[in-house]
């Protein structure tokens, strides 16, 4: 199954769901006057764009429908679908050019980063790179035994310390392990601790200066992992992370589980950090990159006779 593919499926329920909702709005179309723009802003908002998100698609929606003459609603639905296009960031793959790249996962705990961390070291070796996981959620018991069992299950190698210890330290071991066995990517856990922000801002810091001290030249990223299925709470998880770390990308898990993947709309748009990955199934190789061609040919697929 090709990677589009992979992206409409997992999103079966967010397009049944929001599709409805917008073909309802589309069915009752005569004219675009202030009450149609409210049921589409209302749609939006409950397919979690976000009431801001979805008052500036809106307002871009009747600029552009006024500038094209737009006079039918298959007219009105390009423009939403082109608005939406314009107004998400491009796709942006992860950058693993460097050796070795390095890869810092954040999130709160239940969001599927374990997870997340396990899938993504599995397409790496599936890829023939040498990757080393760096178990440097050290807050929480048993978080190292499970990224252990990924690290076996994907055919990794992994370096961590007992509970309580320094994640500053389990990085410095983790890199110069890395650098001793030639990994090409490194793939940092974290702990997810954003009800106290400042020991997770020091904490992220001092790992900062970990990376930035042995690894000088490395490509890097900086993942937040959200649960889609939490809506608008993993917008303010984003936007809070965000305060804290220079987060290069989202990893949105459980984007097959949710009628609302207005999410993706509201990270994309609203937040200005790209989407870089995506849960859509519970498989090893069910996280995939993100296109948002993909996406908003799930949200709104094309209409009978091949018409989108």
């Amino acid at each position: 199954m090709g990677l589009f593919d992979k992206i409409k499926k997992g999103l079966q329920k967010t397009s049944d769901a929001v599709s409805r909702s917008l073909d309802a709005v589309f069915a009752g179309f005569v004219t675009i006057d202030d009450d149609l723009l409210e049921e589409l802003e209302e749609a939006l908002i409950l397919s979690d764009v976000g009431a801001a998100n979805a008052a500036k698609i809106v307002m871009e929606v009747e600029r552009r429908a006024q500038r094209q003459n737009v006079t039918s609603a298959l007219e009105l639905r390009y423009v939403l679908k082109d608005t939406l296009l314009d107004m998400m960031l491009d796709n942006q793959p992860l950058d693993v050019s460097g050796k070795p790249a390095v890869v810092l996962v954040i999130g709160v705990n239940g969001v599927g980063k374990t997870t997340s961390i396990g899938k993504l070291a599995a397409r790496y070796v599936g890829e023939g790179k040498k990757v080393m996981l760096a178990a440097a959620d050290t807050f929480r018991a048993a978080a190292a035994d499970q990224l252990e069992i990924w690290a076996k299950r994907a055919g990794a190698d992994i370096v961590r310390h007992g509970e309580g210890a320094d994640p500053a330290a389990v990085v410095f071991d983790s890199i110069s392990a890395a650098k001793a066995r030639g990994s090409d990517v490194i793939i940092i856990d974290t702990a997810g601790r954003l009800h106290n922000k400042a020991n997770l801002m020091n904490e992220l810091a001092k790992i900062d200066r970990v990376i930035a001290r042995e690894l000088p030249d490395a490509s890097r990223e900086t993942l937040l992992v959200l649960d889609a299925t939490t809506g608008q709470n993993a917008v303010h998880q984003a936007e809070e992370f965000n305060k804290v770390a220079a987060l290069t990308g989202i990893v949105l898990t459980k984007l097959d589980g949710t009628a609302k993947g207005g999410i993706v709309i509201a990270i994309s748009a609203g937040l200005g950090v790209p989407v870089k990955l995506v849960g859509v199934g519970e498989g090893l190789d069910d996280l995939v990159d993100f296109d948002r061609s993909a996406f908003l040919e799930a949200v709104l697929p094309p209409l009978e006779g091949g018409i989108s």
